[in-house]
């Protein structure tokens, strides 16, 4: 076919600048450079492809952003996305030149706009749920849902140059999905003419019937609607009621369903076109003016009340808002009369763009216990966000339905549903268990991310595996999916088993090594020191190496000090010597037993210990000696069960310990060192070693030691025995 390019060209600017005049919102420069900018994009996108009937496409993208701005109300940006939804299917164009071009938003909300296109292309059934859910989903920015009922409106009144079959496959999705949301988001003429072009094609004999008869009866409805507005007007204007009055044919899928439901002919449907009273009113008074011109048309005609709808009142969960009642009118025929107020007229055309028109000075409705789970609560947004403009309060409305799902698909562009919040493991679970198992990474939209991602809507997920991986614990913490957790709970317990012997057979060794029974009470004494709740736990650090020689080392020493501290303080046979107090002003120290050492020690925590009070010790097996007041409650308890751990103690003033100094000591950790080091000190040299901390890491130890010394002469051979000891490296005096 040949082509007048020239003259397409003069057509497609006509086009733009019919657009620009159209616009249902005053544009400013900025927002004009907007639009022009995605019109010149979306020609250059378009430049070589025709539509079915063979016009330039640009057609098409133009005429969509047209409804957006004169139909549905939206502003520059929608206006721009609306010329742009095409441009990253239909072209080089990319997400990434539109976001270097345009920003983030509309970049964002032309490639959700792809997404469904994409999946309109798919093999996916437009009946199933899936279908839906991933529609609404897809579309977290409310623009993207009223776009694409925009360009399906559009494609739908230029059908006729598809193949039958092609329409009938989208004249049923038109039905089943976006008429729905059209209804919902308030576009209640789209709605019905959706509704209608639909039925044009499912079923042309009847749509073209009850269209004939419709223009057949069209004399008699305009002198009908006449008839009415003369009788009507004149009382209204005789109340100084600013009104216009309009009559309208009702949409004939509407008409044709009442025929269904009622079983009933065409002529007998009584209310087959309806009158709308739109009057003037400032917000105090909006609702006041409605009931008025109610009660002047039921003065004139007699009304129906079985048939009276207040949605004034209690305005639908869309926010649609108008008075209905059938009246018997002029002929003695019953017809519809529909009052609204400018504002509740604007918004039952444009919907929910025509909102923020009206926010401020007009309250609302705040009840809405009726409110789609689909849409956010649109009237209370607009009431709490006063101060938003037109592009923050759309991007404040989200569809929420399916919240509590994601949708994905598979490399070969399956769609998978899991739970929000799951990962690109689950998914891999989700596609096959094996796969899970052995899950390495993600590639998500191409790009490399780890198992634990949290998929968005719309991602498209390909697994990477090894045959090497294994499923490990800390997979559990961020897996979403009922069965990604019993699968690796299954794995991890089948193998948790045999961690557990293995564990258990290391530490039998290294007990046997020590020198230390294994049985349940060395057990019990093992788990309390590690702070561990069973001794599967136990076996399992050992098992995995985070608990090793060295933390055993750690064990074997606070079990050595304790009986070091318990021989040290058995009882002598005197059992009731008795301690006096001192009587030195500043108490300031404890020190414990006959010989009135000087040890580590903290406060116990059942009772309140202050300076002066009568007190004892009591040697815990992990936490040193808990000092306590003699009036503790604990106290007869802890004398009764465990009196060989009971130990003298009372207060001091520092200044009498002048003798006493503290070493330190480092050297190669190895068994039996502190063992060597106390020979030294106690037996060798006879010194009385108040108190001892040694501490490992990695392989060194470094020890702080009290002792009592009776002049330097001792303290210098000391310090020659202990360097002699193997493996001691540095003695210093602190």
């Amino acid at each position: 076919m040949s082509y007048d390019l020239e003259q397409e060209n003069k057509e497609i600017l006509a086009r733009y600048k019919d657009l620009i005049s159209n616009t249902y919102r005053t544009l400013d420069e900025e927002n004009n450079k907007l639009i022009r900018k995605a019109f010149d994009i979306a020609l250059d996108a378009h430049k070589d492809q025709r539509r079915k009937s063979g016009e330039p496409y640009i057609y098409h993208p133009i005429a969509v952003a047209k409804i957006i701005a004169k139909e549905i109300g939206l502003g520059a940006t929608s206006i721009a996305c609306a010329l742009l939804h095409d441009v990253i299917e239909d072209s080089d164009y990319t997400y990434e030149d539109l976001k270097k071009i345009f920003g983030e938003r509309i970049a964002g909300i032309v490639n959700s706009l792809t997404k469904i296109s994409i999946m309109n292309h798919q093999n996916i059934s437009v009946q199933s749920e899936n279908y839906r859910k991933l529609l609404l989903t897809l579309s977290e920015d409310f623009r993207v849902i009223l776009i694409k009922i925009a360009d399906r409106l559009h494609n739908m009144r230029t059908l006729d140059s598809m193949a039958p079959d092609k329409q009938k496959k989208i004249a049923s999705e038109t039905v089943y999905i976006y008429a729905p949301m059209a209804h919902r988001l308030g576009l209640y003429n789209i709605k019905s003419e959706l509704e209608d072009l639909s039925l044009k094609y499912n079923n042309p004999d009847v749509y073209n019937e009850i269209t004939e008869k419709l223009e057949l009866a069209k004399d008699n409805r305009i002198r009908y609607i006449d008839e009415f507005t003369k009788e009507v007007s004149e009382r209204l204007k005789d109340e100084g009621l600013n009104t216009s009055i309009k009559g309208r044919a009702k949409a004939i899928s509407s008409i044709y369903r009442k025929m269904l439901k009622q079983g009933v002919s065409f002529e007998e449907v009584f209310d087959n076109y309806a009158i709308r009273i739109i009057y003037k009113s400032d917000a105090k008074n909006e609702k006041f003016l409605a009931w008025k011109i109610y009660s002047i048309v039921t003065d004139v005609y007699h009304s129906n009340p079985s048939r009276m709808r207040d949605w004034i009142t209690q305005p639908r969960s869309t926010g649609y808002e108008s008075l209905h009642l059938t009246v018997l009118g002029p002929d003695r025929k019953w017809i519809e009369v529909q009052i609204r107020s400018e504002r509740m007229d604007d918004i039952a055309e444009k919907g929910v763009a025509a909102h923020y028109k009206y926010k401020e000075g007009y309250k609302q409705s705040n009840d809405d216990r009726n409110f789609e789970k689909w849409v956010t609560e649109i009237r209370d947004v607009l009431e709490q966000q006063q101060n938003l403009s037109t592009s923050e309060l759309l991007d404040n409305i989200k569809l929420n339905l399916y919240s509590k799902e994601v949708f994905v698909f598979t490399p070969k562009g399956e769609i998978k549903i899991l739970p929000t919040n799951s990962t690109a493991l689950d998914f891999a679970f989700s596609v096959h268990t094996d796969l899970g198992m052995k899950c390495l990474g993600a590639k998500i939209n191409g790009k490399l991310v780890p198992i634990s991602y949290v998929l968005q809507n719309g991602d498209q997920v390909d697994i990477l595996s090894s045959q090497n991986q294994k499923p490990k614990f800390d997979w559990l913490d961020f897996v979403a999916t009922s069965k990604a957790k019993s699968k690796i709970k299954s794995y991890l317990n089948s193998e948790k088993n045999s961690f557990v012997e293995e564990g258990k057979e290391i530490l039998q060794r290294k007990l046997r090594h020590a020198k230390i029974n294994f049985n349940d009470e060395e057990i019990n004494k093992l788990q309390k020191f590690f702070n561990l709740k069973t001794s599967q736990e136990l076996f399992l650090k050992f098992q995995t190496n985070e608990l090793d020689a060295s933390s055993l080392r750690k064990y074997i020493e606070s079990k050595n000090v304790f009986n070091n501290l318990l021989s040290r303080f058995k009882r002598s046979p005197s059992k009731n010597q008795h301690y006096e107090e001192p009587k030195e002003i500043n108490l300031d120290m404890i020190v414990f037993g006959k010989d009135e050492e000087k040890l580590n020690y903290s406060y116990a925590k059942c009772c309140t210990v202050i300076p002066g009070d009568k007190i004892f010790g009591f040697i815990t097996i992990s936490e040193g000696i808990k000092v306590h007041s003699d009036n503790c409650p604990n106290a007869i308890n802890l004398r009764a069960q465990y009196d060989y751990r009971v130990i003298p103690a009372k207060w001091v003033n520092e200044e009498s310990f002048k003798n006493r100094i503290k070493i330190e000591i480092e050297g190669l950790d190895r068994m039996g060192m502190i063992n060597d080091i106390t020979t030294v000190i106690s037996g060798a040299m006879g010194m009385d070693m108040k108190s001892m901390s040694i501490e490992s890491n990695d392989g060194i130890f470094t020890g702080n030691i009290n002792l009592e010394v009776k002049h330097k002469g001792q303290l210098e051979e000391t310090f020659k025995k202990l360097k002699a000891i193997d493996g001691v490296s540095r003695i210093r005096r602190i």
